[in-house]
């Protein structure tokens, strides 16, 4: 039995000036509805490249992706990105950069005052709600990327994707969006996919870690299960042997990847 979501065998090549390039090979992942998987390794070792497959923002060169048994080789609605810059439009405010996205997805299948009334529940779950004729200008980073998060949830994805989205922000507007971001994965159990340099990030939110190996030709590396229970509060983590373990373990992985860069599987 199929999983929700599936990557079977796939890789991407691309041509180069001097001959092909293999970027990513032979990856194999099977994703449950619900689960939250992040995505870790070194620089330059596929992560945005197989977020992207996912995406349908580049078609495959081996093997396929499979979301409800269809396949995936072209963007859609079902799979929205969250990027590590917001990509706001600057002269909408706040309401209108998610209402947007809205009319597009919805716009023939939801009335005018039902639309409304989506787009500021979504902004509520972000807890931009009060901000709603702000420019983007006028916004702080985290609260950017709250909006940036509140229009992708707005389109009711299938799988919610994000690649580095906390990346560029201070480690309190990081850590607030984390917990915010938990929050909205309990309450709407979706499907969420997230590449991350950090350990302690990846260990918080994840139910699973996929760690990848070095590039080029980068694969799946190890998979690792993260059994902590839900819902999650760093503090009380800090002291779990559970939480030590995991950590360590990707920290192992990564290290040895360091120390052995030709490494490909």
């Amino acid at each position: 039995m199929r999983s929700y979501l599936n990557l079977e065998t796939v890789g991407v090549t691309f041509n180069g000036a001097s001959g092909p390039f293999v970027a990513v090979r032979d990856v194999t992942l099977r994703i449950d509805r619900g689960e939250f998987i992040t995505i870790i390794g070194h620089s330059g070792c596929g992560k945005s490249t197989l977020l992207n497959m996912i995406a349908g923002l580049l078609p495959v060169t081996d093997g396929v992706v499979l979301l409800e048994e269809k396949e995936v080789n072209a963007p859609g609605p079902d799979r929205a990105v969250v990027f590590q810059n917001h990509s706001l439009l600057p002269w909408l405010t706040v309401y209108d950069n998610v209402r947007l996205a809205v009319d597009k997805v919805f716009g023939e299948r939801k009335s005018k005052n039902t639309r409304h009334e989506w787009t500021l529940h979504n902004l509520e779950l972000v807890r931009m709600d009060h901000a709603l004729d702000k420019l983007p200008g006028e916004l702080s980073g985290g609260m950017k990327q709250r909006v940036g998060i509140a229009r992708a949830l707005a389109m009711e994805p299938k799988v919610l994707l994000m690649d580095e989205p906390f990346g560029a922000l201070d480690a309190l507007t990081r850590a607030s969006l984390q917990e915010a971001l938990m929050d909205i994965h309990t309450r709407l159990g979706n499907t969420v996919i997230m590449i991350t340099h950090d350990i302690d990030e990846a260990v918080l939110l994840s139910d699973r870690i996929v760690m990848m190996t070095n590039g080029p030709a980068a694969t799946l590396g190890e998979v690792l299960d993260v059994k902590l229970p839900r819902p999650r509060d760093r503090l009380k983590l800090a002291e779990n042997p559970e939480y030590a373990q995991s950590r360590a373990a990707v920290l192992k992985f990564l290290y040895e990847r360091q120390r052995h860069p030709g490494e490909a599987a």
